[in-house]
This record gives C-alpha cells, structure tokens and sequence, in this order.
C-alpha cells in the first residue's frame, strides 16, 4: 500500500476558501483538502464556535478541519470584509453555510464574486434547496424528523435521531461531489456555477428506497424495529456474560451452513425452515429458538464459527472500541493528528480518513487542524501586506 504522503493528489494547484462552522460546510472543504487542495478557512477573530464545544461536539473541529489553514477575519469591519474578498478573488472555489443572506451583508454571495470572477465555483451548503422551507433554520435532527428518518430509525411512536450526523456529513460529501462536478465543466467551458446542497433534499434521498417500497407495493415501511424482515435469521443476539452478536443468514444455502457450524442438525432437517419465506414466517418461534440456545454461548466463539463458514456476522461495538481495531490499523484506516484547542490541545489523538484508495494508498493528513489564525501571517504575507501592515490590522482586531 501507498505511503499516506506518496498518494496523488488530484486537486493539488486548486485554491478553496471557505466560510464553515459546524459539520456540513466544513466536511465539503475537508474532503476537497484532502484531495490535494489549498483549503483555507476564514474564521471570526475569536474562532470557529465549534473550537469550544462540548460533549459530543468536542470532536467536531478537529475531525472536519484537517489539511486546511486558518485566518482569522472580523468581517464585520470593512477591512475584514475586504481582506476576506481578496481572498476569493485568488480563489478557484468558494464555500459557505451560513444562513441565506449572511454572504450579502459582505459582498461574499456568489453574484457578487462571480460577477468580477466568472471562473469560480461557489458551493453553497444549507438546510434546504431554495423553495418553500428555505427560510428555516435546519439541524441534522430537524431533517430527520421532518425528513422520515428518524421514524424509520425509532421503535413505532418512538422517533429516534440516528447516532451520527448523517446528513451534515452526508450534505458536505454531496457539495464536494457537485464542485468536483463543476471543475470538470470548467475545464470544457472556462466558467464556473454555483453549487447547492441541503440537509433536507439530502435526507428525502437517503429515504428515497423507502418511498419507492411504498409506490411499488403499496404498502408503508415500517420503522426498522418493526419491519417486516425479508430474512428468518437477521438479528441482534444477546450471549453469554450479556455480551451481543449480530448474526444472519439470508439464503437457504446460508442457513445450511448456519446450522451445520452451530450444531443445530434438527433445525436444519425441519421441513417447514427448508427456505427462506418458510423461516420467515416462523420467524418468532425460530428466533425465540435461536436466542435459547446461543444464549450459553461466548460472543467470541459464534464469531468465529461464522467466520470460519463465512457467514455474515458483526460484534456489537462502540465508537471507542474502533481505535483498537485490527483492519483499520493494518489498512491505515486511522490517522494521527494534532489537537489544536482545548484543555488537551497539542495532544496527538487519531483520526479516521476518507474511506477510498487512490493508486492503493489512503489520503492522509499533510496539515493538522489549524490553530486559529495559524497562518494568517503566511496568506497575507503571499498577497502582498507588509510585516508591519500585518501587526496593524491585528492589533486593531481586523485579523486573529
């Protein structure tokens, strides 16, 4: 496998600067960051809000914000404004997801820079496309509660908010792809555009399988809890000293060699589990079965059973426990940085990357999680302002 530092770069030469907090907007600068780009995020003189959460925010900056640099800019002050517009004007793509209307108060929308830039590309990240609900405020819990999700996820009467940020992450993925898209276009026509993306349209796309279940058979899904399974064996498992096991077998030659590798001969020689649709309709008396019989039995020794006949099968695991785990350190699937706020700020933690290969190796981490303003210095320095007009504009608060 490649060396992190060794794998190419496609979008190496390509200068973004982006306008994020929170997860959506900063996910699309980091993916393009992590493709090679000069990503440089322009934050208050007092940082990015999520530097300083908490609980499960804590995590949000330095996951999301790897391989970019920091400027602090007060945009309200007129020289902020117009140091944060130079800066556009270097750049091949914009990004922003701040509430609509915030970029105008600036001169930071796309009509304004695109109209003295035309090549650039502007990805706006939002809570929903231009339309009725645009004026909304979104969270990823609004969009999925609105959006069918967290009713798909909950029992009956129980929404419930899926365990991780699906449609921010998911948002800021899909604003990454449409730039990657527009570059393509660029390069053909010469112009830019401006790409849009939701956390509202992105959470109907996720239920879009569940909506065309609903037009081809009628019939409403049900959440998940609920649903009718279309496998017998296709379940959570609570074993020996409480610990649990998902196991499954979802074809009549797995359920043979389910059986054989367990050591259940007599449910195996039973005529009314011979398929699938016949187990499935014995389901409850089948899984009240399983559930005795496995329940004696260490969550280790199943796995390995499974293992061994290949079968599906996955340990139930928390977040946590993924920082010891065998594939991710073998494949480099985890990464070290540097945290760069907090009480624990330059401790070196790890980190998980994109989930691809490019040539066999993974895009690593070239820059840590910026400090803020770390290289405030350095960027206008490169445009052109002397030492002095530097120190000036950060002592009277313009830069951080």
């Amino acid at each position: 496998m490649a060396e992190a530092n060794q794998v190419a770069q496609p979008l190496q030469g390509l200068r973004v600067v982006e306008f994020t907090h929170m997860v959506m907007g900063p996910t699309c600068g980091m993916v393009l960051a992590d493709l090679g780009a000069e990503v440089i995020k322009v934050e208050p003189v007092d940082g990015d809000r999520t530097r300083r959460l908490l609980g499960a925010g804590a995590g949000f900056f330095p996951m999301f914000n790897r391989n970019k640099k920091s400027i602090g800019l007060d945009l309200h002050q007129p020289e902020g404004a117009q140091l944060a517009r130079e800066l556009c004007a270097s750049a091949d793509v914009v990004a922003e997801n701040f509430k609509p209307g915030t970029m105008e108060k600036y001169g930071l929308d796309y009509a304004s820079l695109g109209a003295t830039n035309p090549k650039l590309i502007y990805a706006t990240c939002k809570g929903f496309l231009p339309g009725p609900y645009d004026h909304r405020t979104a969270l990823d819990e609004v969009v999925q509660m609105m959006g069918g999700l967290a009713y798909m996820t909950g029992r009956p009467g129980d929404p419930l908010r899926a365990g991780t940020s699906v449609n921010d992450i998911m948002g800021g993925l899909f604003g990454a792809i449409g730039v990657l898209g527009a570059l393509i276009q660029r390069g053909i026509t010469g112009r830019g555009m401006e790409v849009q993306s939701a956390l509202y349209e992105n959470n109907v796309f996720l239920m879009g399988q569940h909506m065309l279940q609903y037009a081809v058979t009628g019939k409403p899904a049900a959440p998940l809890p609920a649903r009718d399974n279309p496998w017998a064996v296709y379940d959570v498992f609570t074993v020996r000293d409480g610990e649990q096991i998902f196991l499954a077998a979802v074809s009549d030659a797995q359920w043979v060699k389910f059986c054989d590798v367990l050591g259940f001969p007599d449910l195996k020689a039973e005529p009314g589990l011979a398929t699938n649709n016949q187990r499935v309709e014995q389901r409850p008396r089948l899984l009240a079965t399983l559930r005795e019989r496995l329940a004696p039995r260490g969550a280790a020794e199943l796995a390995a059973a499974m293992e061994r006949a290949g079968l599906p099968f996955a340990p139930i695991r928390r977040p946590e426990d993924l920082l010891e785990d065998e594939h991710l350190l073998a494949t480099g699937g985890l990464a070290d940085i540097v945290l760069p706020d907090g009480d624990k700020a330059g401790q070196t933690v790890k980190t998980t990357l994109l989930p691809f290969t490019l040539e066999g190796g993974r895009l690593g981490v070239r820059l840590q999680p910026p400090r803020l303003g770390e290289h405030s210095r350095e960027l206008l320095g490169a445009a052109g302002y002397s030492d002095d007009r530097i120190d000036d504009l950060r002592r009277r608060g313009v830069i951080g």
